[in-house]
């Protein structure tokens, strides 16, 4: 049995600035050599998240290694970076409303999004969380795709209100069972139409957790409608539904329009799960290994450079460029 950790002690106070000095907070674990290199264990302060990096046609770019960026750290703060493919390994969670308007769509398309964790490496873990009022995980992370089919199968709960961003907060929750694995990336695949009129939780809350333990939300919004000038138009989410995804390293899709809405044929799903995969399989993680003197209370710049003319990178939700610059400051240890 792997030894437990509270990640909430490990978080540094850290602030990432690229470029504009826009700033998110990362989560802070440690790592040591073991024979199973993926498990996190306590010794050095490695600060780790997902990037994105394209070619000049926007293409995804596999096969890169640490050999192909270049750090220039001239307050020497690093002792070295972390740089791995970001999705071998995958813990997927699929938050599902219940709602009684999306019962017939997310039933449907049960195969199409299981098809999406099948496609990952036998070391990925799935699980499934239903909500209404109230959150309840079905399933607890396994392994095995034909129970998270089951947990698929659900009645629908009509005349209900619904509690989206308690759930997202639940969802979160549901990692923390997990042993910590620095090359694993932690996405929840939430399906709603992005209601939400019973939530304690504010959304803005549920992303700083997210980005605390690394975990993206990837949304699929599938619209209700409402009359607009003489037609239909996509009722507005709530507040903070698309932020979700778009302040959490995850993204954002919109199952329908208005012209859909005036077809009988439910919403295929496919394509956004296929989307979901090329996104996740385009990334990779990077990470700092932070020395003991950076710890100073005094601001600290270095930057990370493809070598490959032609290729850039994004961090969370900013934007692509062959460099990006960081900042920490960090205060001393107690």
């Amino acid at each position: 049995m792997l030894p437990r950790f509270s990640l909430a002690s490990l978080l540094l106070c850290l602030h990432l600035c690229l470029f504009a000095c826009l700033c998110f907070s990362a989560s802070a674990v440690a790592a040591q050599d073991t024979a199973d290199d993926d498990v996190v264990r306590v010794n050095t302060d490695l600060l780790l998240f997902p990037i994105r990096i394209r070619d000049k046609k926007g293409q995804a770019v596999a096969g890169l290694t640490e050999q192909d960026l270049t750090l220039k750290d001239d307050d020497k703060v690093t002792t070295g970076i972390y740089f791995a493919p970001g999705a071998d390994r995958v813990a997927m969670l699929f938050a599902l409303d219940q709602s009684g308007s999306l019962y017939e769509v997310i039933s449907q398309q049960r195969d199409a999004a299981l098809a999406l964790f099948s496609r990952f490496s036998d070391r990925s873990s799935v699980a499934v969380l239903r909500f209404a009022e109230t959150a309840r995980l079905e399933l607890p992370f396994t392994k095995d795709a034909e129970a998270a089919r089951s947990a698929f199968r659900f009645r629908a709960i009509r005349n209900q209100r619904t509690a989206l961003f308690d759930a997202a907060a639940h969802a979160l929750n549901a990692f923390d069972d997990l042993p910590p694995v620095r090359a694993e990336r932690r996405i929840v695949v939430l399906i709603s139409d992005g209601l939400d009129n019973q939530s304690a939780i504010r959304p803005d809350s549920v992303i700083n957790v997210a980005l605390e333990k690394r975990v993206s939300f990837y949304v699929i919004h599938l619209p209700l409608f409402e009359p607009y000038d003489g037609g239909l138009a996509v009722r507005r989410p709530a507040k903070g539904f698309r932020d979700l995804a778009e302040k959490t390293g995850g993204k954002y899709f919109l199952a329908g329009n208005a012209k859909s809405a005036l077809t009988p044929k439910t919403p295929d799903l496919t394509p956004i799960f296929q989307a979901i995969e090329e996104d996740l399989k385009s990334q990779y993680l990077l990470g700092f290994y932070i020395a003991e003197s950076a710890r100073d209370n005094r601001r600290h710049d270095f930057t990370v450079t493809l070598k490959r003319d032609g290729l850039k990178y994004s961090v969370g939700r900013f934007g692509f460029s062959r460099t990006q610059k960081f900042m920490i400051n960090l205060p001393p240890t107690k």
